[in-house]
C-alpha cells in the first residue's frame, strides 16, 4: 500500500472532524448548521479519499457509521438485524448505476423515488400479536427504546393479527409548525 501524502492525511482528518461535529449537531443536539446536501458533499469527499487511499479508512471514520448515537435519556436496545441507512443521490446517473446493481440480483421490481424528508427511523417489534418494543435506528446496531413514546401515537397498533414474531420498520416524519399552530 502506497504511503498517504501528508496534505491528504490532513485533509481527511479535517473532513472527519467536521463530519463528526455536524453529526453531533444533527443527531444529538437536533440543531443542524448545514444543509443535507453540504453534509453529503463532505461525506462523499471523505469516501473518495478513503477509496483512493485505503489506509485513511479507520474503524472510527464517519464513513463507517450508520447514523447518530442513541440518546442517553432512553435505554439502549440491540437490533436483531441491523437497521441500515439509505444512500442519497443527486443525479440521474446515480439512479442508473443503482438500477444496474439491483438488476444483477433480482428481476421484476419497481422503484419509488422521493425527496428526503427528515424524520426518525423506527422498528416496531410484535410478539404474539402485541407490541413488544419500539426502537429508533440509532447507530444501526443499537437504538433507543421508545416503546412508551410509541404507545402514545394513536395510529400505531398495539395489537396486530399476524405471525408469532413480526418487526415492522419505517420512518416517522415531522412537520415544523409556527407558533400560531
Amino acid at each position: 500500500m502506497a504511503p498517504v501524502p501528508g496534505n491528504i492525511q490532513k485533509k481527511a482528518l479535517k473532513l472527519k472532524k467536521e463530519i463528526e461535529y455536524h453529526n453531533k449537531k444533527y443527531y444529538v443536539d437536533a440543531s443542524p448548521e448545514i444543509s443535507d446536501f453540504d453534509f453529503d458533499m463532505m461525506m462523499n469527499a471523505l469516501i473518495e479519499l478513503e477509496e483512493k487511499y485505503p489506509a485513511l479508512k479507520t474503524k472510527d471514520s464517519p464513513t463507517q457509521r450508520v447514523g447518530g448515537e442513541p440518546l442517553k435519556e432512553f435505554a439502549a436496545v440491540r437490533h436483531k438485524t441491523p437497521m441500515l441507512s439509505l444512500d442519497n443521490t443527486y443525479s440521474p446517473e446515480d439512479l442508473v448505476e443503482f438500477d444496474k446493481r439491483i438488476s444483477k440480483v433480482t428481476r421484476g421490481y419497481t422503484y419509488t423515488v422521493e425527496l428526503k424528508i427528515d424524520g426518525v427511523a423506527v422498528a416496531l417489534s410484535y410478539k404474539s400479536g402485541y407490541l413488544e418494543l419500539g426502537a429508533t435506528r440509532g447507530d444501526g446496531v443499537s437504538g433507543d427504546d421508545i416503546t412508551h413514546n410509541i404507545k402514545t401515537i394513536g395510529v400505531i397498533p398495539l395489537k396486530i393479527d399476524g405471525p408469532g414474531e413480526f418487526e415492522a420498520r419505517g420512518r416517522f416524519t415531522f412537520q415544523k409548525m409556527n407558533s400560531a399552530g
